[in-house]
């Protein structure tokens, strides 16, 4: 899954609607809570975006999400813990784990 897909899936995920690519100037979108658009977060390289995203599956599937996310960390992508875990790394398990994920072909 190519890193703007990634980005665009997650920005879905967290409420972020009408999604566009506007080329030199991002990928743009309506704000998830306010009246605007603009660039969506870069999730695979912030971490204070993946936390924010986090947040939004904290509030909604709670135990649930939460350990199967953390397992996706560890184990399937090799993270010593999750605290250490790269916003890449956890932009992987949370599509992963919302079943937002595509293999490449």
């Amino acid at each position: 899954m190519n890193t703007e897909k990634q980005r665009i899936a997650i920005a879905e995920a967290c409420g972020w609607r009408e999604i566009s690519d506007w080329k030199a100037a991002g990928i743009n979108g309506q704000h998830p809570t306010e009246p605007w658009t603009e660039v969506i977060p870069d999730y695979l390289n912030d971490l204070n975006a993946m936390h924010e995203a986090e947040k939004v599956f904290l509030k909604m599937e709670t135990l649930c999400f939460w350990e199967t996310y953390s397992n996706r960390l560890t184990t399937s992508l090799g993270c010593l813990d999750i605290f250490h875990a790269t916003a890449t790394q956890r932009a992987e398990a949370f599509l992963r784990t919302i079943g937002k994920w595509e293999d490449d072909k």
